[in-house]
């Protein structure tokens, strides 16, 4: 008896050591009582004023914490959260509560034919009107942006950052001319030589809906760069987000090519103002990435209260094929600045 009470008495003190929740804190956790997303298993459709109209955005919270709230903003442009998903792996059992989001125009939203919306201004303010609805606000709300999703995070702790207790940045450079540069002067000299002729060939003849065009970029770029696995083997909602991606938001933006940005985003760049940004920051890179992890460290130190996560075997989604290492970052960031130690 005795040593199974000594047993249980190392386990409390393990357990309070890794932060681990109490069984009384996943108890409210997963406590729903008086949300008024209940019905919907945590959905709302939010509407969001544009000036072509009114429409809704979907939202999808999951469980309850008033201090650690994180909406997640996908990356795309025009892609959906659903391959965010593997956030379900792991934020429940550290007691985060977190909002999926699929933004305006992107597949569980509203998709209105209107290209005069697909500006990086107005996406900011969607992404406020969404804040607002959901009522989070400085003592609670960390926004997180993935790819494009961290231009749209940047941007708006560039003209709210009195709302946000947390900022972090996944897999994506302060500028999409060093990006382009990178790409440039990096990724496509890794290539098979020959491989990105033939690339080039069908970009400067705008054949991108040729088959052998994507067959080449798996081969040459995808799976190395964007996923680091087989392509057969990518999990299921990376491929459904593949499937959902809108073009009539991504081309216009991002431009038609994945080795480098030509649309509205090719000149935007944020270096200087990153420093204006004074919310503790975390910025993630990964070794693989499509975009220079040297640079991302460098912006976590040009951020006043920077932190770098560097993911060793990551790639762009590093929360794949990083998995742990990114999401053992991630929630220690969290935690860290809600105990006030970041």
């Amino acid at each position: 008896m005795k040593k199974l009470l000594a047993i249980l008495a190392v386990a409390v003190l393990l357990q309070g050591c890794t932060g681990e929740p109490s069984g009384k804190t996943l108890s409210e956790y997963f406590d729903n009582t008086g949300r008024a997303d209940v019905l919907s298993g945590g959905v709302r459709l939010i509407p969001i004023e544009t000036p072509s109209g009114t429409f809704r955005v979907w939202t999808k919270r999951v469980g309850n914490n008033p201090t650690m709230k994180v909406l997640l903003l996908h990356g795309g442009p025009g892609s959906t959260h659903e391959y965010l998903e593997a956030f379900d792996s792991y934020l429940p059992g550290a007691g985060i509560e977190y909002y999926y989001y699929d933004q305006l125009g992107s597949a569980y939203s509203d998709q209105p034919d209107a290209p005069e919306l697909w500006e990086v201004s107005r996406f900011v303010d969607e992404v406020e009107q969404v804040r607002q609805a959901l009522g989070l606000d400085a003592s609670n709300f960390y926004l997180y942006g993935h790819s494009w999703g961290g231009i749209l995070a940047i941007e708006y702790a560039l003209a709210h950052q009195e709302n946000l207790k947390g900022l972090i940045i996944s897999n994506m450079m302060a500028s999409i001319p060093a990006y382009n540069e990178y790409a440039r002067d990096v990724l496509m000299p890794s290539m098979d030589p020959r491989a990105l002729e033939e690339i080039q060939s069908l970009e400067e003849a705008e054949d991108y809906g040729n088959p052998r065009y994507m067959e080449l970029l798996i081969e040459q770029h995808y799976v190395n760069h964007f996923l680091r696995m087989p392509a057969d083997e990518w999990p299921d909602p990376v491929n459904r987000a593949f499937a959902r991606i809108n073009p009539e938001i991504y081309i216009p933006m991002q431009g038609p090519s994945e080795l480098g940005a030509s649309g509205k985003l090719v000149d935007w760049d944020r270096t200087a103002a990153l420093s204006e940004i004074r919310v503790p920051t975390l910025v993630i890179g990964a070794k693989y990435d499509t975009m220079d992890p040297k640079h991302m460290e460098w912006m976590a130190g040009a951020f006043p209260n920077g932190l770098y996560l560097y993911c060793p075997n990551g790639s762009h989604c590093a929360m794949y094929d990083d998995q742990a290492t990114y999401f053992e970052g991630f929630i220690k960031f969290i935690r860290d600045v809600d105990a006030g130690r970041q």
